[in-house]
């Protein structure tokens, strides 16, 4: 698979895992308690939470 293609791919997957990631941190929210300190933990977590799990993907499409 050439680097164009694998660029693609994750790109694709990027897309898909942040449609989900928004979706799940949306519907975490929905599901605890009102407040403004429960709203800054989750959207903090899941603002900054989402590159860790799609590190290996950005590694694996630049991969030479």
């Amino acid at each position: 698979m050439g680097p164009r293609t694998r660029r693609f791919v994750a790109m694709i997957g990027v897309i898909v895992f942040l449609c989900i990631w928004i979706w799940g941190a949306i519907a975490l929210r929905g599901i605890l308690p009102p407040g403004q300190l429960v709203d800054l933990v989750v959207f903090a977590v899941a603002g900054i939470g989402w590159g860790i799990p799609l590190y290996p993907l950005f590694k694996w499409a630049e991969r030479g």
